[in-house]
């Protein structure tokens, strides 16, 4: 097992895409902490020299899950489930048709019952029909936002209460939704837009390791073989322009917030989270 630290990336044999949201600077001349908050992709192929840095160096004690229930179900359970010290959160951040209780609540086998055609209309392909005159993928993203506000803010408000070690943000590729929830979190630490999109786009220097990663799901490979790994790659451009959108439309991404429930209070104690 390998496992090294090159600036923020965490290299992991499991994982693709992780890296540490500590060391960003901030508009009041400060950085936020490393070993707070952490994003990444799908936590399922963790090997378990993998699990023991992961709990036992970083100290890793809370995962906010953001994939849907069918994407849960279809991978089952992976290594970090069976440790007691780790809480696992899940906040889908696509619409589930049908009512779901959270499914780290309860043993999979306990959950209701899923309606017909549940995995299909659960993976995330599903063509976004807000801002149609956007890029697909900033539709994509403001669809979270309008679709899924209370998930969003839910999982904010997850990150923010942990008391103890780090956190670990993902979905599946860590990549798009895990990359809005990010930003809103950056944004709320005082992190400039530029930084925070700079940070989002890093995803593209391993995105042909990560698409090679999904497609050897079963659960993901008719997605990736679909489209060509430029589709895959996200660009700047597409934050920004999500970024500029929330200017617009709200003051910034913490007035959003505000309108979605996640007042000052809330906004302090993830701010204290990433920054104190």
């Amino acid at each position: 097992m390998t496992s090294t630290r090159t600036d923020r990336w965490v290299r992991l044999d499991g994982l693709t895409n992780m890296r540490d949201l500590g060391g960003l600077p901030t508009t009041d001349g400060g950085r936020t902490v490393p070993g707070r908050v952490l994003r990444s992709d799908n936590l399922q192929t963790l090997t378990p020299g993998d699990v023991r840095v992961l709990v036992e160096e970083i100290g890793l004690r809370q995962v906010v899950d953001l994939r849907t229930t069918a994407e849960i179900l279809l991978e089952g359970r992976g290594p970090l489930r069976d440790l007691p010290e780790v809480d696992h959160r899940h906040f889908s951040l696509l619409p589930e048709r049908g009512h779901h209780t959270d499914v780290f609540a309860v043993e999979e086998e306990d959950l209701p019952d899923l309606p017909e055609g549940w995995v299909e209309s659960l993976l995330p392909r599903q063509a976004p029909e807000h801002a149609l005159d956007e890029p697909p993928a900033v539709r994509y993203y403001l669809g979270y936002l309008h679709d899924r506000s209370e998930a969003v803010v839910g999982a904010l408000r997850a990150v923010a209460a942990a008391e103890r070690g780090a956190s670990v943000v993902h979905c599946a590729a860590g990549k798009d939704r895990t990359g809005v929830v990010v930003a809103l979190s950056l944004a709320v630490a005082g992190v400039p837009h530029e930084e925070i999109v700079a940070d989002y786009a890093m995803t593209a220097d391993v995105i042909d390791a990560l698409v090679a990663k999904l497609a050897a799901s079963p659960t993901y490979a008719e997605d990736m073989e679909q489209r060509d790994v430029a589709s895959h790659t996200p660009r700047a451009e597409t934050m920004e322009r999500v970024l500029a959108l929330l200017d617009e439309r709200f003051g910034g991404p913490t007035g959003w917030l505000h309108e979605n429930g996640f007042g000052a209070a809330d906004q302090a104690a993830l701010r204290a989270r990433l920054r104190d």
